[in-house]
């Protein structure tokens, strides 16, 4: 699987590390292309669809259409971004060091996109060495507080969608209208995060399924039917 916006030389030495790998036989296709087959949209449709999958390293925003990626956004703002933020505003708010994994339980335990949610979850205690004595300590941690450390990155992913959606042609941009948004990756399990998008966009957005496997479960199904697929593999 490769990021919509990958480079040619990105791309080559994607499948020469998989060559040298032992691979004998190299496919590759978009994150954007192989969630959509994973969340059972028919990608050969004549019919816009529109999917943002929110990973690790990447956000990959496409609109896909018969077969291909009509217009797409990839930029480097994603999961990982957002355990990065929390670990800096834990530093920075709370004058508090914490772990990589202690910043991802915080993302999982009381991540937010929005400042306000129906079904809040409690606030989350959080052990780490205060910077200035050097101890240990607990504080707690409310949804809100990550909202608020959040925003920024969600932000940069606002805008990487109406960028998309100002450059998709009117008639795909109908279809949208009338299916909405598909939301897919580990980030799309983020509390509020829907609301906001739909919010943002005026459109229905709807969360996938199992997003967190939605990509590798559209590999494996483009994989059985290769001689269905090729065409998606460059």
């Amino acid at each position: 699987c490769i990021p919509s916006g990958i480079t040619e030389v990105e791309k080559r030495a994607v499948r020469d590390s998989a060559e040298h790998a032992g691979a004998k036989e190299v496919y590759l296709i978009h994150e954007p292309m192989a969630a959509a087959i994973g969340i059972g949209i028919d990608v050969e449709e004549p019919k816009g669809n529109m999917i943002i999958d929110i990973g690790g390293g990447t956000s990959e925003i496409a609109i896909i259409a018969l077969g291909g990626i009509v217009c797409d956004q990839s930029i480097r703002v994603a999961g990982d971004g957002f355990t990065s933020d929390i670990w800096d505003y834990m530093r920075r708010q709370h004058n508090i060091l914490i772990g990589e994994r202690s910043a991802e339980t915080i993302k999982i335990e009381v991540g937010s996109a929005l400042p306000e949610l129906d079904n809040p979850p409690p606030d989350f205690k959080v052990h780490g060495r205060d910077l200035m004595t050097g101890i240990p300590k607990e504080v707690p941690v409310s949804y809100t507080e990550i909202a608020h450390a959040l925003d920024k990155s969600i932000s940069k992913i606002e805008e990487a969608i109406l960028k998309a959606l100002e450059i998709t042609p009117p008639e795909l941009a109908a279809d949208i209208y009338k299916t909405g948004i598909y939301l897919t990756g580990g980030g799309a399990l983020l509390r509020g995060l829907d609301k906001r998008i739909g919010i943002k966009t005026k459109l229905k957005v709807h969360v996938a399924e199992d997003p967190l496997r939605a990509v590798v479960r559209g590999s494996g199904i483009a994989l059985k039917n290769i001689e269905r697929f090729k065409f998606l593999m460059p």
